[in-house]
């Protein structure tokens, strides 16, 4: 269902009042989720680290948006301070800035490993220690993961291996802020057509992988953006209020069922 039809067909007022830090909120599923988050009357702000699509993003949604690298962790903290100040304190906290990084073993370059851990891994970790101080008790956190942890996918070490220390310390800050009673949880984020895999590619490349995520996944297609966004805002809201620690899937089946040209193939 495209984002304008549901969102025309669903009012709703969970997040009126609360204040909503989304790093990594320019584009793809995080501007998704600001758009969601605003629709239900949430007081929204941004950090990003390309500064064309977060002013693009901020006029956009008429919110506060501050450009910060979370790579550069001075960057980081200094942007969520300046979007915490903006909000007066935060309720729900999303942290979505990711980078893709494919390569296989043999042509893996220290460089590529650090860039993907330093945003992937890092930056989010020292972004939910920046946002700490001006969160809210009871408050709710969601980070992002990726299917691809949980699959042996050629070419995704230095990514596949980052979201999965990720999901680990998803469950670590979940049992360390429980007596604050913040919610922490993360999305398992399936193939979804984003800006992500786009990037540089010629548009018959763009298709051809579309075509291949599509072919492999139980559901026969790709996820839209603001269908993960849906997921974030449910684990944010109160209608998620016993659920801390989780891994929750939005892949299309794609972790449990797995691959559906591979099933094919082998019922053949």
């Amino acid at each position: 269902m495209a984002e304008e039809d549901w969102a025309a067909g669903w009012v709703n007022t969970r997040f009126k009042g609360k204040a909503v830090l989304i790093v990594g909120g320019s584009s793809g599923i995080g501007l998704a989720a600001a758009k969601a988050f605003r629709t239900e009357g949430a007081d929204v702000a941004l950090t990003g680290r390309t500064a064309a699509t977060l002013q693009g993003a901020a006029s956009q949604l008429g919110v506060t948006a501050i450009h910060g690298d979370i790579a550069d962790l001075g960057e980081c903290r200094s942007s969520v301070d300046q979007t915490a100040a903006a909000l007066g304190r935060i309720d729900v906290l999303f942290v979505n800035a990711g980078v893709a990084s494919l390569a296989r073993i043999g042509k893996l370059t220290p460089d590529d490993w650090d860039r993907c851990h330093a945003v992937n891994l890092r930056g989010c970790i020292f972004a939910i220690q920046a946002a700490l101080p001006h969160m809210n008790d009871g408050g709710a956190i969601v980070t992002s993961g990726s299917v691809g942890s949980e699959m042996a996918v050629p070419g995704s070490l230095a990514y596949a291996t980052a979201k999965a220390a990720l999901r680990a310390a998803t469950r670590i800050l979940a049992a360390e802020l429980a007596p604050r009673r913040i919610r922490v949880n993360m999305i398992g984020i399936g193939p979804t057509k984003t800006e992500l895999y786009k990037r540089g590619a010629a548009a018959g490349k763009v298709a051809a992988t579309e075509a291949r995520l599509a072919a492999e996944n139980p559901l026969g297609r790709m996820a839209d953006a603001a269908e993960i966004a849906r997921a974030v805002l449910f684990l944010s809201s109160d209608e998620a209020s016993f659920i801390t620690g989780s891994n929750f899937p939005v892949d299309g089946g794609l972790a449990e069922i797995g691959r559906a040209d591979v099933a094919g193939a082998q019922r053949k």
